[in-house]
């Protein structure tokens, strides 16, 4: 019996590593839009590889040359997914220069395909970086690919993706490893500072153009507001005040009339501001971007 339990015991501490070995699917973002046949070339050459993978889309509409929101659209998505699931992340305007092209395993166990040139800023802050290796093309490039300089999303990232996810390479075949660092763009990181809950304007809600903060919800809370009460809110564009005004907390919209200023927690419970049935983007010209501050306090 002991020797059962002891074999038994061997399996699962073995199995353990397993559970976040690559599951066999694989999410594409990029800024490419889909009025061409980059995406689909992409996904093309991932089947190639493995018709039995599972390919899916995160967006393909990230503001061209946005680096700062493919990070953010990581950081926000990411975390859903099951640990083994591999990410292909294509926002690239260094593509061909010296930059490096890496497969990131974060802490959680995912895999994150990429040109390391700030897009993992906040995946490594937030999942943390278990390990890195960088892309060796002399193995890991797609088959009569080497005249192409401007398409490495399909030509290493997509390739070596659907190899690293079928298991037809390892982790450690991807490439070298690297130092556990990546290239981090600078932001106002969210605080709390005699009385003032203090962030950035990372992304917007694009829809409907409310503006999103990385303001936790437990920073708010430390301002002793309760939904219905009012808050000061300043947003600012690299020192200029674009917006300071004093609007509720409220927790839906319905609480609030049409065309009316409020501040929520979104679904990521974060500060957020709106105007409720309305654009708050477009009506105060307020956007987002590791340059973009706000301000929160009573």
């Amino acid at each position: 019996m002991r020797v059962l339990y002891s074999y038994i015991l061997l399996l699962f501490i073995l199995a353990e590593p397993l559970a976040k070995a690559q599951n066999g699917i694989i999410v594409f973002q990029s800024d490419f839009g889909l009025k061409d046949g980059a995406v689909a070339a992409m996904k093309g050459v991932a089947i190639g590889v493995s018709p039995t993978l599972t390919l899916l889309d995160l967006t393909h509409e990230i503001p061209a040359y946005n680096i700062w929101e493919a990070a953010y659209r990581l950081y926000q998505t990411v975390p859903y997914y099951p640990g083994g699931t591999v990410f292909v992340s294509v926002c690239d305007p260094g593509v061909g220069t010296e930059r490096h092209s890496v497969v990131m395993q974060t802490k959680s166990g995912h895999y994150i395909v990429t040109p390391d040139n700030g897009t993992l800023t906040l995946l490594a802050e937030h999942l943390g970086i278990q390990e890195i290796r960088q892309i060796d093309e002399t193995t890991n490039r797609l088959k009569n690919s080497n005249a192409s300089y401007t398409f490495h999303g399909r030509d290493v990232y997509a390739y070596t993706a659907a190899r690293l996810a079928s298991h037809t390479i390892t982790f450690e075949q991807v490439g070298p490893k690297l130092p556990n660092d990546v290239v981090r763009l600078p932001y106002q990181k969210a605080e709390f500072i005699k009385g003032i809950a203090n962030g950035n304007i990372p992304v917007l809600d694009v829809q409907y153009g409310n503006v999103w903060s990385n303001i936790p919800k437990t920073l708010i809370d430390q301002l002793g507001l309760k939904a219905g009460g009012t808050l000061h809110v300043r947003i600012s564009h690299r020192n200029k005040v674009l917006y300071d005004k004093a609007i509720p907390l409220v927790k839906t919209f319905g609480e609030a009339a049409i065309g009316n200023d409020v501040g929520y927690i979104n679904s990521l419970l974060n500060f957020s501001v709106a105007v409720n049935q309305g654009n708050f983007s477009e009506k105060y010209k307020v956007f987002s971007g590791p340059d973009w501050t706000i301000s929160v306090s009573q």
